[in-house]
């Protein structure tokens, strides 16, 4: 029986997955690194951005340290936040279904965004208040497809609600292949989205949906 829910957020909620690549292409060329269009989504959707510039440098043939990696991810994280808080983009429907969700069932988020990120979109959105729990890069050893952010956010729902989830209880949302393993990782159940790949290639997830449009919340048990 479901009893929660657990948000990816870039490609979930917040239409931003083109905005993340073009700050890390931005950062990227920077460092004399071009970044395609094709292997962002190809190789890099659904890491965080510590992974995702650490796969990219090696890639160029460079050894990274973590002071490197940490000066990029803040330099992004500035350039990123200039654009929001100009460019906002909510999915079609977003916000109306995390209301619904929220007077049903607990929510969380579990993303590979930082922090700040999300709280202040959530904030401009009017959805901070619907998720007790946010789990963020900073909270993470291991990003997607590692289970632990999805395994942490039942935790801390449990922790802080004082519930008794199991995983199988959960339903994540996710729009990434790496995020549709790491949900079935922690032995949740999963829906993707088809907002940053097409349905075809979703088929590892529980149930699939092109968006929010005609999404309800009555899902029928796990296959």
């Amino acid at each position: 029986m479901l009893k929660a829910l657990i948000f990816d957020f870039n490609g979930i909620i917040v239409d931003d997955e083109p905005i993340h690549m073009r700050m890390f292409q931005k950062v990227l060329a920077e460092e004399g690194i071009r970044l395609s269009d094709k292997d962002y989504y190809r190789l890099y959707l659904g890491m965080n951005d510590k992974d995702c510039f650490t796969a990219t440098l090696k890639k160029d043939g460079r050894r990274p340290t973590a002071k490197d990696i940490d000066g990029l991810i803040r330099r992004k994280a500035r350039h990123y936040r200039a654009f929001i808080a100009k460019h906002l983009i909510f999915f079609p429907g977003a916000r109306a279904f995390v209301r619904r969700a929220a007077r049903r069932y607990p929510l969380a988020i579990a993303s590979g965004a930082l922090r700040s990120e999300i709280q202040y979109i959530l904030r401009q959105g009017g959805l901070r208040k619907c998720f007790p729990v946010i789990v963020a890069a900073e909270d993470v050893r291991n990003g997607k497809p590692h289970p632990e952010g999805f395994q942490k956010a039942m935790r801390l729902l449990n922790r802080k609600l004082s519930l008794r989830l199991k995983p199988e209880e959960c339903l994540v949302l996710e729009d990434s292949l790496e995020g549709i393993t790491a949900a079935k990782k922690a032995g949740m159940q999963c829906l993707a989205l088809a907002t940053s790949h097409p349905v075809s290639k979703l088929k590892k997830a529980d149930f699939t949906a092109k968006g929010y449009k005609g999404l309800n919340l009555s899902f029928p048990e796990a296959r």
